[in-house]
């Protein structure tokens, strides 16, 4: 794979594939992080003398015109990063766009619309990609939060230009990603959380193969613990896989990685803000109680297995951190991350979401753009977006 650093863009026309999926209300972007994520890419190519094509997608149109999905309102807020005229044009192949092109100078950026309001987009569609393909000279991807999905302009549009390379946001996540479970600072430990073990069995039977220690925390902890004959109230349990989960810990168990659970949890009756509140140990959860977050015990005892660790890889919250009640396990968990003086490499979008609440968003080593993607490289498989540019 080329990087962006290696390829000549002087006076070239640069199609830059970006991730611009941000959220917007009432015709404003209501955040710009993903928008950010992209400007060392972006200004590296103003700085060559490039012609930028800016090119994202935004939500599911499913192939349709939907305003409310436009990437207009991302033009200003792009513009204003880089401090320098971005111009729209409201398609993203056809003669508009084409002729737009032809105006420009070198160092100009021009974003094009949606992606996704052509069904040849999602599709993966040779006769779209050989469209966009023809509107450059260079292709540039930088969209790692779509690389596990393989469509036109981040697959197929690879076959249809001679120079493509990854821009430097996909050149972080792959190397961060080889940092993490390639050639790890060791002990390497693994933190994952969320609801369901369904979601995750893929990610963990990998992780088991990699790691020193795993920590388990969210929701699909209490699978594992009614896996070994515990009680835990109405707290989430997937009774079909308590088979899996003991399978999981296993052959955690015969390859010697240290499988670490909650020891107490933080109790209510209903999931709601005002709900009464307790904590208790993990074996003494009572029948109508459920269990959001992991207690104080479990805390010291997260922080005590990753006192020594050099590489720390976490995603998915410990608790429904959502609610303040049960949000202060996920943090402390955070805060404990951000000292550890680990490589601490963070997936998934309510991981983040957490890490930033905290405040504590810059004292990660790196926090991943890919939620999907980030976990489908942790299961070890092959991202289409990535295997594209490999080829090339």
């Amino acid at each position: 794979m080329k990087y962006i650093d290696q390829i000549e863009m002087k006076g070239k026309k640069v199609f830059l594939r970006v991730d611009f999926n941000v959220p917007i209300k009432e015709g404003k972007v209501t955040s710009d992080n993903r928008v950010r994520a992209h400007i060392p890419t972006i200004n590296y190519a103003l700085e060559k003398g490039a012609k930028i094509i800016i090119a994202s997608h935004l939500g599911r149109p499913k192939g349709k015109r939907v305003e409310e999905m436009s990437l207009g309102p991302v033009a200003p807020i792009l513009s204003g990063l880089i401090q320098q005229e971005v111009v729209f044009v409201d398609d993203c192949v056809g003669e508009k766009v084409t002729q737009a092109i032809s105006k420009m100078k070198n160092g100009d950026v021009i974003l094009l619309e949606n992606l996704r309001f052509h069904p040849g987009e999602d599709k993966n569609d040779a006769a779209f990609a050989k469209e966009l393909a023809s509107l450059c000279d260079i292709y540039i991807d930088d969209a790692f939060a779509v690389s596990h999905r393989a469509a036109a302009s981040n697959s197929a549009i690879t076959d249809y230009v001679k120079t493509c390379a990854a821009g430097f946001l996909l050149k972080n996540e792959i190397e961060y990603f080889q940092k993490a479970l390639i050639n790890p600072a060791r002990p390497l430990a693994a933190i994952i959380g969320g609801a369901k073990v369904a979601d995750k069995i893929g990610l963990l039977e990998n992780l088991i193969e990699k790691v020193d220690k795993l920590l388990i925390g969210g929701g699909m902890s209490y699978t594992f613990l009614k896996a070994q004959g515990i009680n835990v109230g109405k707290s989430l349990c997937e009774e079909d896989m308590l088979d899996t989960a003991r399978k999981i810990m296993q052959k955690a168990k015969e390859k010697n990685v240290q499988f670490i659970l909650r020891v107490d949890a933080v109790i209510a009756k209903t999931a709601s803000a005002d709900a009464e509140v307790k904590v208790c140990d993990i074996k003494n959860i009572p029948e109508d109680w459920m269990g959001l977050d992991i207690g104080p015990a479990t805390i010291a005892l997260f922080s005590d297995a990753l006192k020594d660790v050099k590489t720390i890889v976490w995603n998915g919250p410990v608790g429904m951190f959502e609610l303040a009640p049960f949000s202060k396990g996920t943090f402390a968990l955070a805060k404990i991350i951000a000292d550890s003086g680990a490589i601490s490499i963070i997936g998934g979008g309510d991981t983040e979401t957490a890490i930033r609440q905290a405040g504590l968003n810059t004292k990660m080593s790196y926090i991943s753009t890919g939620g999907g993607a980030f976990l489908e490289l942790l299961e070890g498989k092959t991202l289409p977006g990535i295997a594209a540019l490999d080829k090339c």
